[in-house]
């Protein structure tokens, strides 16, 4: 695969884009971070895994994910524009999973948090609209309406099956006011083996797909100068994210890897621009489990998890957003 760097010429538009609902929520918090939702049973402490919940053993699992994340949504909508429920730990419990899922979604979002799914979706053809009319757009019903069903606000999209793979995605974001995240500079050890690999036009897999983005960005953005055609860029890697963020200045990075897998406040600056804005960093596992020992995780009371959850979550925002006061120069919250 193959994408080839080239200056792009396209009528620009400028119009309602759902970056300007999630800027609007950061200079709101002063906080440019997302909360994964990642429900591992492994990790969640027990008291939430004591209630009375009903129906088979599947039903009972997505009944206390449901009722966990309510609570962490609770908690944290006040300080952090938005969450990121990672559909892999929902899927796994089947139809039960997807449906604790579905109202999650529907609860962040009648909090006022944007909604990112880390869903990693990519096929061809009609099964690439299907992803996208499912996720991001509407719809058709037995009665030839047209309505929402996952309805979230962003989804992270693979590339490696090439531009035809993502168009329908784009093109849903522009006529559904919704947004993307295409994969382009991951976070994890392993991922230099493809990313890396430099090309016949002397660029690495990562800029080549920069460009492509950088060119769909540039074609829509909203009122703050960016576009919802974003990507993934991970924070264990700040000097690949300078040079990315040089070849997509108006677009979002979605930040995996800042503290647990290595990444520091100071390492994901690289992914801002000068206004403090263009980048969004998850922690999942840093705030929701890092925390507890084990003798936590067997005794901690809901109330208490909470308060600790919320100490995370303040303690990220704090550290953060003071290296982006003290190296973005043009900040604009």
């Amino acid at each position: 695969m193959l994408f080839i760097c080239v200056t792009y010429i396209a009528y620009k538009i400028k119009m309602i884009n759902i970056a300007d609902k999630l800027i609007n929520n950061i200079i709101k918090t002063k906080n440019p971070t997302v909360v994964g939702l990642d429900p591992d049973l492994s990790k969640i402490p027990l008291c939430y895994l004591k209630g009375n919940f009903e129906g088979n053993k599947l039903e009972k699992v997505a009944g206390a994910i449901y009722e966990y994340n309510k609570d962490i949504i609770d908690t944290v909508f006040e300080y952090v524009p938005a969450v990121k429920p990672q559909m892999a730990f929902y899927e796994k419990y089947g139809s039960f999973g997807v449906r604790a899922f579905e109202k999650t979604v529907k609860y962040a979002l009648e909090k006022g948090l944007v909604v990112i799914e880390d869903g990693k979706r990519n096929d061809i053809g009609n099964t690439a609209l299907a992803y996208a009319k499912g996720h991001l757009g509407k719809v058709e019903t037995l009665d030839n309406e047209l309505i929402e069903s996952f309805n979230v606000d962003f989804l992270t999209i693979s590339p490696f099956l090439g531009s035809e793979s993502l168009e329908p995605f784009i093109n849903e974001c522009v006529k559904s006011n919704k947004g993307v995240f295409i994969l382009v500079k991951t976070s994890n050890k392993s991922a230099g083996e493809i990313q890396d690999v430099v090309m016949n036009n002397e660029k690495t897999v990562s800029e080549n797909l920069a460009c492509y983005v950088n060119d769909k960005a540039n074609c829509f953005y909203g009122e703050y100068g960016y576009s919802s055609i974003g990507a993934v860029v991970g924070a264990t890697y700040p000097e690949d994210a300078k040079a990315l963020r040089k070849l997509m200045p108006r677009s979002f990075f979605l930040v995996p890897g800042y503290g647990v897998q290595g990444g520091s406040a100071l390492d994901i600056v690289a992914c801002f621009n000068s206004d403090g804005l263009g980048a969004i960093v998850n922690s999942s596992r840093g705030i929701l489990y890092s925390h507890l020992s084990k003798y936590e995780k067997e005794n901690i009371t809901k109330r208490e998890y909470l308060q600790k959850v919320l100490k995370e979550t303040k303690k990220m925002q704090k550290d953060i957003y003071a290296c982006l006061l003290e190296n973005c120069k043009d900040i604009l919250y």
